[in-house]
């Protein structure tokens, strides 16, 4: 029989719950810190990961962020932890870990998005995906756009300035180097 049991549930230490009541982040925490529940797993209506496996992955750039912060920079380097810990962000506001909108977001974090979805589309070190050609990341990259995820005017620029096959050139195999009309892209 299928069920869900209370041995399926895996309680959050109290400490845990209030470690990341940090500044401004808005990532929902679960109850529980895991539940195996067998129902509970089954119905799932989207995807295959449950709340708390989706706020472990999602997790990792609070972590980021709270680790980052505690180094102590030189000057010049002093926002890494920002451009870092907004990668995941989006400048519609339904990103994470903050929520962050388009105007709270610097030039640099807009890039940083950008390099960071290229890179992992294309990356073929990721046991739950194949890498993709550099025209799947640039499509995908480019509906991203047009729902307002990424900034318009770097994703063009990313286009234009040829960085993405630069990149391609120097980190990718050759079969995942195809041919991009980045005309189709640009607005």
């Amino acid at each position: 029989m299928l069920d869900d049991r209370k041995d399926h549930i895996i309680r959050l230490q109290t400490q845990s719950r209030n470690d990341y009541k940090g500044p401004g982040f808005m990532l929902e925490q679960p109850e529980y810190l895991y539940n195996n529940g067998e129902l509970y797993n089954l119905s799932i209506p989207v995807g295959t990961l449950n709340r708390e496996e989706r706020y472990k992955i999602n997790e990792h750039i609070i972590q980021t962020i709270v680790m980052l912060q505690t180094l102590p920079f030189p000057d010049a380097l002093k926002r890494v932890p920002e451009f870092a810990g907004t990668h995941h962000e989006r400048l519609s506001g339904d990103g994470y870990p903050r929520m962050l909108k388009a105007d709270d977001l610097s030039i640099p974090s807009r890039i940083m998005a950008i390099a960071d979805i290229f890179e992992a589309l294309t990356a073929g070190d990721r046991p739950y995906k194949r890498a993709k050609k550099i025209s799947e990341a640039i499509e995908i990259l480019y509906q991203f756009k047009k729902d307002n995820h990424i900034d318009p005017d770097l994703f063009n620029l990313f286009l234009t300035s040829g960085i993405f096959r630069i990149y391609a050139e120097q980190h990718l195999p050759p079969d995942l180097i195809d041919e991009v009309d980045i005309e189709q892209y640009l607005d």
